[in-house]
């Protein structure tokens, strides 16, 4: 079995290495900054509703019964989408964040 993990190390080459740093790194949070990635923003949230809602139809429900029918694929690759929609929410929001505070990071070094 352990011969099979280093195979798939050198097939993976170079790529398989970033996401072991990655895991690395990821090893090595502590638990509450963890826990403060994992929990979405109220904005992000706000966005996912809305995508969501658009995916299924924009009928309030407290004045509309909705019921949905569906296929499993169907159903899966809404999930799929609005997991990746997550994803991409999530990373532009660490984006923006970098971005700020190293704007801030700009201005403070530069009135020095």
């Amino acid at each position: 079995m352990n011969n099979l993990s280093n195979r798939g190390h050198s097939f993976f080459g170079k790529d398989s290495e970033d996401q072991n740093s990655l895991w690395e790194y990821m090893q090595e949070l502590h638990p509450e900054t963890i826990a403060k990635l994992s929990q979405p923003s109220s904005a992000a949230a706000e966005i996912m509703e809305r995508n969501l809602r658009g995916m299924l139809g924009a009928l309030p429900s407290e004045h509309f019964g909705v019921t949905i029918t569906t296929s499993r694929e169907n159903l899966g690759r809404m999930l799929a989408s609005a997991m990746m929609s997550g994803y991409f929410l999530h990373n532009a929001e660490q984006r923006q964040v970098l971005e700020q505070s190293l704007k801030t990071g700009a201005l403070d070094s530069s009135e020095s």
